[in-house]
């Protein structure tokens, strides 16, 4: 997981040079430590410590060190697909599996002993790969549709949102969390926390990498890695927290891992969720296959954005073989992306690989979400399909964008997007009356000089009103916050 470093790094890197006069202090929710909501599934109880943030200097260090090495790519790895059904205990306070999860921390080390970092030196193998001389055989795609060009101009744009009241609210994952994730899904560190309503009473929260035992962060250091993982809520009262009513698990109080990755850096190292929706009974995961973290701080490299699908509730998931974008040199769009259902369309909100592109828009017909053919993509001021597989798109925000996280909210008839903007150092949110715009100035609701290697921002889908809940991550604590902002 060292490979992530360089790639989440430049979050602060890229935008530190206007970090100066930008925001205040955060006000942190403090909940009752002696109080335990009988609730299964949320804390902090009253033996838990009130949770805080790691320090910038970390307490262990990884250094990677890459070395060569030639391979065959042998294709895609199976899924698995090996599920157990957990009941949690009705006392939140209750470790259900304390023989997994209590098991005695290690003596420390000289280094621990000194108050000086723990360094690790992990040789990293870094792959050049021969084609796969036996290539699965695909079943047959989808039959190819041709729609036709469209015109689509823009709107004035809305007033720049005023942005009040930010707060953190809980922390999510990890230990001394709301949800306890330590120990009853032994995850300790992980990271996004993408949300949509999965039923009409019940939301869906998909995570990224992560760890389990001997977690240590910066980043997501540690045994135990699953490359994604989804959880359910029902709870509606956000004040406290999200509650996890459950995740999908495969073992006694183990997180599953819903997409595979080859888990092979210069080939596919890891497979990270960018989004969901749900239409009627089938559940969908757009995700981003991600080649290597070894680039430049702030970027990564995609061998491509593609769709998955579940019609099982989010329990097993079919990464569908047609519906994926190609990273083209490099350069493509929607390798990262926001997948919106409205009306009678999927909006596909899509940036590059990475935190440094501009937004740009596609949309489907609802019954034909994993057929490519049938996109249309927002090119100065027209809906215009494919041309001979090659896409073109007219950037609807400009550049740098990252983790977009983009909704229609119902009651104010409004589109609302909120993303990692590099430049300002800080997750921004805009607004527009359309799908393409023209979308609004963006305005911060948490910078980096409150919290230093801050990224994420995925907006909670029953925000209401003013009030916008969404989660952040940060790299020194490799975990998920909920936060909360009032926009006017």
């Amino acid at each position: 997981m060292a490979k992530r470093l360089v790639a989440a790094a430049g979050a602060v890197i890229v935008g530190a040079g206007v970090l100066a006069g930008m925001g205040g202090p955060v006000a942190a929710a403090d909940p009752d430590p002696g109080a335990a909501p009988a609730v299964p599934g949320i804390g902090p109880c009253g033996t838990d410590p009130k949770p805080g943030h790691e320090s910038l200097v970390p307490k262990t260090v990884e250094v990677p060190v890459p070395y060569p090495v030639v391979t065959v790519d042998t294709g895609p790895v199976p899924e698995n697909t090996k599920r157990v059904a957990m009941e949690l205990p009705p006392d939140p306070c209750v470790n259900p599996c304390p023989d997994l999860t209590d098991t005695p921390a290690p003596p420390p080390g000289l280094a621990e002993q000194l108050g000086l970092p723990k360094l690790i030196v992990r040789p990293q193998p870094f792959n050049f790969a021969l084609p796969n001389p036996n290539p699965p055989a695909l079943p047959p795609g989808p039959d190819p549709a041709h729609p036709p060009i469209e015109a689509a101009a823009q709107v004035p744009a809305r007033p720049t949102p005023r942005v009040s009241d930010v707060r953190e609210v809980s922390k999510l994952t990890g230990a001394d969390s709301v949800n306890r994730t330590d120990k009853r899904w032994q995850v300790q560190g992980t990271d996004l926390g993408i949300m949509w309503q999965s039923a009409p009473d019940e939301i869906a929260i998909a995570f990224g990498d992560t760890v389990g035992r001997d977690f240590h962060p910066p980043g997501g250091m540690g045994e135990d890695w699953r490359s994604n993982l989804l959880a359910f809520s029902k709870n509606r009262d956000l004040e406290n927290g999200v509650v996890f009513d459950r995740m999908v698990t495969d073992d006694r109080c183990h997180a599953a891992e819903l997409l595979s990755s080859r888990k092979l850096d210069n080939i596919e190292i890891t497979t990270i969720p960018t989004s969901g929706f749900a239409i009627g009974d089938r559940q969908y995961l757009s995700y981003m296959s991600i080649r290597t973290w070894n680039s430049v701080p702030g970027t990564w490299y995609t061998n491509y954005g593609g769709i998955a699908y579940s019609d099982d509730h989010g329990e097993h998931w079919t990464k569908d073989p047609y519906a994926k974008w190609e990273n083209i040199f490099g350069l493509s769009n929607f390798q990262v992306t926001a997948m919106v259902p409205q009306g009678d369309w999927v909006y596909m909100f899509g940036i590059p690989n990475s935190r440094l592109g501009g937004v740009g828009l596609a949309r489907v017909p609802k019954d034909q979400v994993l057929n490519p053919t049938a996109y249309q993509y927002w090119n100065s001021g027209s809906w215009i399909p494919e041309t001979n597989g090659s896409v073109t798109v007219t950037p609807i925000v400009d550049a740098p964008a990252g983790e977009l996280s983009v909704r229609y909210d119902e009651s104010r008839k409004v589109w609302q997007m909120s993303y990692l903007d590099t430049a300002k150092a800080a997750l921004v949110v805009r607004e527009s009356d359309t799908p393409q715009g023209t979308w609004s100035d963006s305005a911060v609701t948490v910078s980096a000089l409150q919290f230093p290697e801050l990224y994420g921002g995925f907006i909670h889908p029953w925000s209401t009103g003013n009030d916008m809940y969404f989660t952040m991550s940060t790299w020194s604590d490799y975990n998920v916050y909920l936060m909360h902002a009032t926009v006017n």
